[in-house]
């Protein structure tokens, strides 16, 4: 699994019809800032509304997963979101000129594929995978849906279906690797069983429904002349049933297609937690309201975690700078250097840490019998993580020093002790102008506030 964050190097677009709404759209994939996630944007709506891809946005399920924001909508929106995950894609804008991403040809890989035209770019920010603490069950008695994310250091998902149905009988598919996505499920497409057909049609969904974009399984003996309305339904000269059971002799890309399309429809709808996961999905019977309620138990479990405008702090995962990098940006050096990692980075904000230790030598004189983190040393050491901010604007950092000009409204909240791990968090209040910076300082350990101050800096040239 990716252990930064990534989004696409350039905008890509593809075209055509949605399933259920039949409505004609483009869909633009642009490059987005790191902890940005996935953002629908209806451009053809008055003010160009996003919606954002959040589980507790979901207001349809009814054989698709649909989102609304602010009086704005958008269909069917799994595909696409499977996609994304599987290519371990963070941040992506996606704008679309109608209601419904294109249904293509009813599964994945036309998405991977134009997303692999756009390329990967890794960005300056860990992935904040939630990694399951103990295991989280959903249950629905009356669909026979059993669903459960079981703690584990990866990404896993099996998928069981059972529909009673002489042409798909039992099937299972399962992922041990997001990896495998790619070849493995993207191309398994959607499904449905013919006597389910007339009451979609009916009910104004797959209007843009093909032969070409969806399996039909036909489980019954049909009749010719209900061979000749399927026909019309999709304007075609003649359908066919051929012996496996499918419609119009379309062939199966695997035995297990249907299960493979239902796992696909899982990874989709749990992008709606808005993180990475770190766990093993088991889902029998899986479908897109079990998906999206079970989607809603794991949101609540991961809002339970922390806050989240605490940076994620991993530290078993590798930094954005580590203290060498550190020291050829930051003239800093012992015992006056504050900082060891930068976990993130990008032109507005910037997230460092501090491991406190009774070895530090201010403990020797400050308060020695009872070590407490000098206050003044934790805005120095916040300082220093805004320092990093501010010189990452300038093309040879080292040729600059940062200096003070004021700090406001400080303020310190709790004690820091040894053994505490320091959570810088500096963001940029206003655009640099004439080489002054003014940001906003926080510090954190564990979920408490113990630090903040409005800073502002200058950077001055050395040779100046």
């Amino acid at each position: 699994m990716k252990v930064k964050q990534h989004t696409i190097k350039k905008q890509v677009t593809i075209s055509g019809v949605g399933l259920h709404t039949g409505i004609e759209a483009n869909m633009t994939f642009l490059p987005a800032n790191p902890n940005h996630g996935y953002k629908f944007q209806r451009m053809d709506l008055e003010g160009q509304p996003v919606i954002d891809a959040d589980v507790d946005n979901v207001v349809d399920v009814s054989r698709g997963t649909t989102l609304e924001q602010s009086g704005a909508r958008v269909f069917t929106v799994e595909h696409v979101l499977a996609a994304l995950v599987g290519m371990e894609i963070d941040n992506v804008l996606i704008q679309l000129s109608g209601p419904e991403p294109p249904i293509l040809d009813g599964s994945s890989i036309q998405f991977i594929e134009i997303l692999e035209d756009a390329g990967l770019e890794e960005q300056n920010a860990l992935r904040r995978f939630f990694e399951v603490p103990e295991s989280i069950h959903y249950k629905d008695s009356a669909r026979e849906v059993e669903m459960a994310a079981l703690p584990l250091d990866d990404f896993r998902v099996t998928v069981m279906v059972d529909y009673n149905s002489p042409v798909l009988g039992s099937q299972h598919a399962s992922i041990t690797d997001i990896s495998q996505f790619r070849h493995e499920i993207a191309s398994c497409r959607t499904f449905c069983f013919l006597h389910e057909l007339e009451m979609l049609y009916n009910n104004n969904l797959i209007k843009g429904g093909d032969l070409n974009n969806a399996i039909v399984v036909v489980d019954r003996v049909v009749e010719e002349a209900e061979l000749s309305s399927l026909a019309k339904m999709f304007n075609k000269q003649k359908v066919e049933v051929q012996k496996e059971g499918i419609l119009n002799n379309v062939e199966l890309r695997y035995k297990n297609e249907p299960a493979r399309h239902k796992l696909l429809d899982v990874i989709g709808d749990l992008a709606l937690v808005g993180r990475p996961l770190k766990a093993q999905i088991l889902a029998a019977r899986p479908g897109h309201a079990a998906n999206v309620a079970f989607a809603k138990k794991i949101k609540r479990a991961m809002e339970k975690s922390g806050p989240m405008n605490i940076p994620y702090y991993d530290p078993k995962l590798p930094p954005v700078l580590d203290i060498n990098q550190i020291s050829n940006i930051l003239p800093h050096r012992y015992p006056f250097q504050l900082l060891d990692k930068i976990i993130y980075l990008d032109d507005k904000l910037v997230a460092g840490v501090k491991n406190v230790t009774i070895n530090e030598p201010f403990f020797m004189g400050h308060f020695p019998n009872n070590p407490v983190m000098p206050g003044v040393l934790q805005v120095e050491a916040m300082a220093q993580t805004g320092g990093i901010l501010v010189l990452s604007t300038v093309e040879d950092p080292e040729n600059y020093w940062t200096y003070f000009l004021s700090i406001e409204n400080c303020k310190f909240r709790k004690m820091v002790l040894p053994g505490d791990t320091l959570i810088f968090k500096c963001e940029l209040l206003n655009p640099i102008r004439r080489g002054i910076a003014k940001m906003k300082g926080e510090a954190f350990v564990g979920n408490a506030l113990v630090c903040e101050a409005i800073m502002t800096a200058s950077i001055v040239r050395k040779d100046t």
